[in-house]
């Protein structure tokens, strides 16, 4: 599997794509450009981003931001505020617990649902 061609598939900005599945953990590739993501944490699960192409700038509540470049990669421990965002398109992925709610117990235009998630 190649991680930028599956993350050029996706269609959607903000819409993470399952493509595989590691014991109770979804990997997931997403596209990002823009704002939209909001603050919202996990309560119960760390989350890890890794950058496969782009800039993505990252913030958490509390502390400096700082920019994901290629090959960066990030674990939010649970329970930290925190969203992204990225002005140009920024492909990513993500490993998150299959228990993990999209943008944690934030509901928002962007909030995609497991099923959503699934690749067609």
């Amino acid at each position: 599997m190649n991680l930028k061609e599956k993350a050029n598939s996706i269609k959607e900005y903000f819409s993470p794509k399952i493509i595989g599945e590691v014991n109770d953990v979804f990997i997931k590739v997403a596209k990002i450009k823009g704002e939209k993501v909001p603050w919202h944490k996990h309560q119960n699960e760390d989350e890890l981003f890794y950058v496969i192409e782009g800039n993505l700038l990252f913030e958490i509540e509390g502390k400096d931001s700082f920019t994901m470049t290629e090959g960066d990669l990030f674990i939010v421990k649970k329970g930290i505020n925190h969203r992204v965002s990225a002005e140009e398109e920024c492909k990513i992925m993500l490993i998150e617990n299959k228990t993990t709610a999209h943008t944690g117990d934030v509901k928002s235009e962007i909030t995609k649902s497991i099923t959503d998630q699934r690749l067609s």
